[in-house]
């Protein structure tokens, strides 16, 4: 049975937005391809290997993104009831417990995730340590400059 791919719904339009540019451009790349074969020998023809390649990129990013989306466990955070526990689509407020930093985190799918913009995947080693636990909880994690200790501040379905 294939894995689900859990993602919110707009990590969902997200992709499918993705996936209609990659579509769209499907023709220019081929009339690039086209182009390119006129300049002659194929084996040193740099447009039309550059053109190749970057249909090869984007039919496999074409086929990845429609797995995805066929494997797709789309979660709305507003239609589950809050609990106050960290679930996948919730947006929680740390605070580290070493410097007393407040950051705010979202529990977001792979392809959404970001963490410059506050979002987070929910297989990184900060989720895994943060799902079901709830408000006023201190948890520890790994990270590649150490364990790190936060405490949760809130819990919100946002």
């Amino acid at each position: 049975m294939e894995e689900r791919e859990p993602m919110t719904v707009q990590g969902e339009l997200l992709l499918k937005k993705e996936l209609e540019t990659l579509l769209s451009e499907r023709p220019k790349i081929s009339k690039e391809i086209a182009a390119a074969r006129e300049f002659g020998d194929l084996k040193e023809n740099a447009e039309y290997h550059a053109a190749k390649e970057q249909q090869g990129l984007a039919e496999a990013r074409i086929r990845e993104i429609e797995s995805k989306l066929s494997r797709a466990q789309v979660i709305d955070i507003m239609s589950i009831p809050p609990s106050g526990k960290v679930i996948f689509g919730t947006t929680i407020k740390l605070v580290k417990l070493t410097d007393e930093l407040e950051v705010e985190y979202k529990i977001v799918g792979e392809d959404e995730a970001d963490v410059q913009i506050g979002k987070i995947s929910y297989s990184s080693p900060l989720s895994r340590a943060l799902i079901s636990k709830e408000e006023g909880d201190i948890i520890k994690f790994e990270s590649p400059s150490g364990i790190q200790e936060y405490e949760i501040i809130e819990v919100e379905h946002k």
